[in-house]
């Protein structure tokens, strides 16, 4: 890919990073501004290639030039760290990353068809194989697509759905695919089985960033989350209508897969989840294909299973959802943070301005009531930085009381991915925990002493130098 993927960023940007909805003009900027490193010797896509991606948590994206048995360069952790969703999504800093997505919801942008034919048309195959598809794990069922965005239509409705799930690579020809109970992707499924019909759907891999986060917003049934990807692309996402699903699906994806979920199949399958541990074996659809197109120069997009690359994806859109939630019942909430030692998933650290001794415990109930899969709550004062764990503890300890500062839920709702709860029937316990200092008792007695003039001390300044 060498040449190829700096030929598009001399372009003018707007606040979107790279300039447009495509992809690799995105990793062009990333390798530009020193957020990407190339591995040139040859890797395995069995464990070698997932192996060598794990020691770059926390930091670059990498881009393998040269993968076994595939003509493709394979690229990860592109949004493995908070700043390169700023970068996705057109934003200074991590704190403005909820109020771009949420904003989003309030003026959804119609999509342009782009004229002509599709980047993705330049080659075709039927053959799965000749995709570097990576197996990450010791007990992995076997190799899996991590990265994909499902396109489907609900027969019933007409609407259009976009989400992320995961494929099992049986055969050249057939994918196992992780559908959950419920969502989106699965009820557009049952619709089709209700008719007696397979499902059409297209899978991308290989889309802009801001595409990939709207597919992981749990939006409304109905609203199409590609209006979604629109609007954090400024406009300028351009869709192309797929001949064999009249899906509308994004013109520049490196690859496109076009196949069927069929409606009486299914096949067993077991992953690494978002807590780095394995889930249970499930029974899935399975996945026909019809055919795979992709670029010239395609670049397959994998995302290594529970790491922060998978958690923020996941957890960064629904910060943003449980933010505007809980604010829709705490109007002085300030922030949400789901938290690393809960995989970004179970644990969230809501930040309020208290006002009132019972804000907290509202704030707990509309937490777990706009996240089902949280596990625990803890509410802190302005004060406290949410982001800080040693903050948080310091605000349990001194400012809670756990005879009335604890709210207990049991058999609850929540994720099927916890290994302590009742994983069949998805039940659980939750915990909140109140950690705000009480109005009770002058706010003195709860201030952190500060030191006048700390932050501006530079100790080079009163260190003798050699």
């Amino acid at each position: 890919m060498g040449e190829n993927i700096l030929e598009t960023t001399g372009k003018q940007r707007s606040s979107v990073a790279g300039g447009s909805d495509d992809f690799r003009n995105f990793l062009g900027y990333l390798e530009e501004t020193g957020e990407l490193v190339r591995i040139k010797k040859t890797v395995s896509p069995r464990f070698e290639l997932s192996a060598v991606g794990s020691k770059f948590e926390g930091k670059q994206a990498v881009l393998f030039e040269k993968v076994e048995g595939s003509k493709m360069s394979v690229v990860c952790n592109v949004l493995g760290t908070r700043n390169r969703f700023c970068l996705g999504l057109g934003v200074n800093d991590e704190k403005q990353i909820h109020a771009r997505i949420t904003s989003t919801i309030s003026k959804l942008s119609p999509t342009d068809m782009v004229s002509g034919q599709a980047s993705f048309h330049d080659n075709c195959s039927t053959d799965l194989m000749d995709l570097p598809i990576i197996t990450h794990f010791e007990k992995d069922a076997g190799p899996y697509i991590t990265s994909s965005v499902v396109f489907a239509r609900d027969p019933q409705s007409g609407n259009q759905n976009s989400s992320t799930h995961r494929l099992l690579r049986l055969d050249p020809n057939h994918m196992a695919i992780r559908m959950v109970e419920g969502r989106h992707l699965h009820r557009c499924y049952l619709s089709a089985k209700e008719n007696n019909e397979d499902l059409k759907v297209s899978i991308a891999i290989g889309i802009h960033p801001a595409i990939s986060i709207a597919a992981a917003y749990q939006a409304a049934y109905g609203i199409d989350e590609m209006e979604i990807a629109n609007s954090l692309l400024d406009g300028k996402l351009t869709l192309s209508k797929s001949d064999y699903t009249q899906l509308l699906i994004p013109a520049h994806a490196e690859i496109v897969l076009e196949g069927k979920i069929l409606k009486d199949v299914t096949h067993e399958e077991w992953m690494v989840e978002m807590l780095r541990t394995y889930d249970m074996k499930r029974k899935q659809p399975v996945f026909e294909l019809n055919k795979i197109c992709f670029r010239d120069n395609a670049v397959y997009y994998d995302i290594l299973p529970g790491f922060s690359e998978h958690r923020l994806l996941m957890g960064l859109p629904i910060e943003a959802k449980m933010l505007d939630a809980v604010k829709n019942v705490v109007p002085n909430t300030l922030a949400v943070h789901l938290t690393e030692g809960g995989s970004n998933w179970l644990d969230a650290v809501i930040q309020i301005r208290k006002r009132l001794e019972g804000e907290p415990k509202n704030a707990i109930i509309a937490a777990f009531a706009s996240h089902p899969s949280l596990k625990i709550a803890i509410v802190v004062d302005e004060d406290i930085d949410p982001r800080n764990p040693v903050a948080v503890e310091y605000a349990f300890s001194t400012r809670c009381q756990a005879n009335s500062g604890l709210v207990i839920i049991t058999n609850a709702k929540g994720s099927s991915l916890d290994p302590s709860s009742d994983q069949d029937n998805m039940v659980t316990a939750k915990v909140g925990i109140d950690a705000t200092a009480t109005l009770l008792k002058p706010k003195e007695r709860f201030e952190i002493a500060q030191i006048p003039g700390s932050d501006g001390i530079d100790i080079s300044n009163y260190v003798d130098k050699e």
